[in-house]
């Protein structure tokens, strides 16, 4: 029996937005971006046991929320480290307990500030997983001009090779739990970095991209708030 899992992690400052308070907890359309972020995740059909990473500082701070919101969707809490992979490894130490046999478990793992995702795309990963390919990340093609290099040299580059990566990633959860026991790098950007590391000098890790929604921004910047205000309404 497949167990499948999340873990959603906001233990970020999100310093790019501004202001005192983290990005994750800003409301937009009537509560916090993190309760829209974990409602997606439990009205989806797979429904997932999420795992919230929070900074320990922000506990109190999430649980008042809950209470001002009634907020009933369960999940678990965990605290974060100084990095987004401190803060995942964290999450899935705290899975490790929960989860009997990795084999037949499936983990994704989310950012916090994408609240705007589908429950059909959810349960679309989810069901690849469960299909075969150990990992599978959700990613759209750019419908920009893509350029390579920095201010004072570029070159032009097939933007139809480019692919702008999104969350949830999913992964199948011994490959993920394998791939996080590893020392961090500067160069872990996601998790599957982090699994395309670890596995590199192995046989092919089987990671897959698969198609994702233009409407699944990450909300950094204030500009993004207004955006997601809109698609939510």
């Amino acid at each position: 029996m497949e167990q499948n899992y999340v873990i959603i992690v906001a233990a970020g400052t999100g310093s790019r937005m501004g202001g005192n308070l983290p990005k994750q907890f800003i409301p937009i359309n009537g509560k916090p971006i993190l309760m829209h972020t974990l409602l997606k995740f439990h009205l989806s059909e797979t429904k997932p046991k999420i795992m919230l990473v929070l900074s320990s500082e922000m506990e109190s701070y999430w649980k008042k929320l809950c209470l001002e919101y009634d907020f009933q969707v369960p999940h678990e809490l965990c605290h974060g480290g100084d990095s987004r992979f401190q803060s995942v490894k964290n999450g899935l130490a705290k899975l490790r307990s929960l989860i009997e046999v990795p084999a037949n478990a499936i983990i994704a793992v989310h950012d916090a500030a994408r609240p705007l995702l589908s429950t059909q795309l959810i349960d679309a990963l989810y069901q690849e997983v469960a299909n075969g390919p150990h990992a599978v990340i959700p990613a759209v093609q750019s419908s920009s001009s893509v350029r390579f290099g920095n201010e004072n040299k570029s070159e032009a580059v097939d933007r139809n090779q480019v692919w702008l990566v999104q969350t949830p990633q999913v992964f199948q959860a011994a490959l993920l739990l394998e791939a996080y026991d590893q020392e961090e790098s500067a160069s872990f950007t996601d998790d599957a970095s982090v699994v395309e590391n670890w596995n590199e000098n192995k046989m092919s890790n089987n990671l897959l991209i698969f198609p994702g929604e233009h409407q699944n921004l990450k909300i950094t910047y204030q500009e993004d708030l207004a955006i997601a205000q809109l698609l939510l309404e």
